[in-house]
């Protein structure tokens, strides 16, 4: 792609839902504590490369974009609670995966794991390692934090611990631009942020940005690519801007732009920011992730989603097994956020032997899911992958959706034969062919799915 195509709107919306998982949290359901005894469901799972999550749902702001379960602040006592009730759900988790089970990787998520002050920061390792087994300084371990939060004492904890991988979410440069999404921070409270986390020592920085904000040029996204780029992060995610329902841009955006152009500014955006990348020296992982050539590795290069389990901890957290994802309930609501939290705080031991909210995964599910992760990565899927773990060929079992995308020039035509990969436009609209491969009784549940 080059910056001088035509500006003419696709054919295809680009813009329609970013699947980092799937199914979606909108599509689980209740489930009994007869079908979701957390014993019998990990009882015939390979536990040898299990991914832990831990998440923290408290930010210091709410940002207008976000839809994350979190809230704001917390009242005296809450963040203690909280760490209270995860000690509590990792007893009940231990017990359930029993002996033996070893954890491939870590991250803490939320929310902001930093709004933790560092004492609660070693606690939480602490409920990690104790609680559950898992060795951070062995593994990978991924931290999200915000400007205001990452501080020096929390950092020093989160390095001395083992972090890894120190996610930080700036989103804009340009003070004005963090206005209009309702994210108040200034620039140099951001660079100071930078300066400390690159002061202690954690070996992978990830910078995270969004394109098509209300009045962004390409030269004010120049600029934050380019402060950013200052810091010659390991890692840069350039994520869209969504607006969805119960956000603060939900509430409030006006129509600064209709569908069309908001499109064609957002497609611009991307390809402008992915060529600037490819520029000074980052390949591209995904649609959003870029890496620095040469840039070193976490170690949790071993783990795969499509196919090893994940244990998540904390009330917005899902977890994965081949049979069931399950979580607690979602909400987008700070007042339904607020009561989940509460609940959550409130369980005894007893409560977290089961899951609460799921989606049974059917082995049509699990070939949905495999194509899914797999071709939105850069590098495509190796076809023998697929072709060993369920017998089929992919072009058999999505022969349909598969001659869509090759017909729109989704897939790159210059693959080796047993290689499925999206071209460079296959790649700018991941978030139009994700979700063309959810299946029909996912997106019922979706479309069924009260905002709360």
């Amino acid at each position: 792609m080059t910056l001088t195509e035509s500006a003419a709107p696709p054919a295809v919306r680009p813009y329609q839902h970013y699947v980092y998982a799937y199914p979606h949290k909108t599509a689980y359901r209740p489930l009994s504590r007869e079908q979701a005894s957390l014993r019998e469901l990990w009882a015939d799972e390979p536990k040898d490369a299990i991914s832990l999550y831990f998440h923290i749902p408290f930010c210091e702001v709410r940002c207008g974009f976000c839809n994350l379960f979190t809230r704001i602040g917390a009242p005296d006592g809450l963040t203690t609670a909280y760490l209270d009730a995860l000690e509590r759900q990792a007893a009940a988790v231990r017990e359930a995966l029993g002996d033996g089970a070893r954890f491939a990787g870590a991250a803490f998520g939320g929310g902001t794991p930093t709004f933790l002050e560092a004492a609660e920061l070693e606690r939480l390792c602490d409920l990690a390692e104790r609680g559950l087994g898992a060795d951070l300084t062995a593994i990978p371990l991924s931290v999200e934090a915000s400007p205001a939060t990452a501080t020096a004492d929390r950092l020093a904890v989160l390095a001395e611990r083992g972090t890894t991988r120190l996610s930080l979410g700036v989103q804009s440069f340009v003070d004005a631009e963090a206005r209009t999404a309702v994210r108040p921070q200034r620039r140099a409270d951001v660079e100071a942020a930078l300066a400390r986390i690159r002061d202690a020592g954690i070996p992978v920085l990830n910078i995270d940005l969004i394109y098509g904000i209300e009045g962004q040029t390409e030269e004010s996204w120049r600029h934050s690519l380019d402060a950013a780029l200052a810091w010659q992060p390991e890692e840069l995610y350039l994520y869209p801007l969504y607006v969805r329902p119960l956000t603060g841009l939900g509430r409030h955006r006006g129509p600064a732009l209709g569908d069309a152009e908001w499109d064609e500014q957002r497609l611009r955006l991307y390809r402008y920011g992915r060529d600037h990348l490819f520029a000074r020296g980052y390949e591209q992982v995904s649609m959003r992730m870029f890496r620095r050539v040469g840039a070193p590795t976490t170690g949790g290069e071993d783990y795969a989603c499509q196919t090893d389990g994940m244990v998540g901890l904390g009330c917005g957290a899902r977890s994965y097994t081949s049979t069931l994802h399950y979580s607690f309930d979602y909400a987008v609501d700070m007042h339904r956020i607020r009561g989940i939290i509460d609940d959550y705080t409130g369980r005894a031991t007893d409560d977290f032997r089961h899951a609460d909210f799921g989606w049974q995964m059917s082995a049509e599910e699990a070939r949905r899911r495999h194509l899914l992760q797999s071709l939105l990565q850069a590098e495509g899927m190796p076809v023998a992958d697929y072709r060993t773990r369920f017998g089929t060929a992919p072009g058999d079992d999505f022969a349909a959706e598969l001659a869509r995308f090759h017909d729109r020039g989704w897939l790159d035509d210059s693959a080796a034969p047993d290689l499925l990969r999206l071209s460079p436009e296959g790649l700018a609209h991941s978030d139009a062919l994700g979700p063309e491969l959810f299946s029909a009784a996912v997106r019922e549940r979706m479309a069924a799915y009260e905002p709360k």
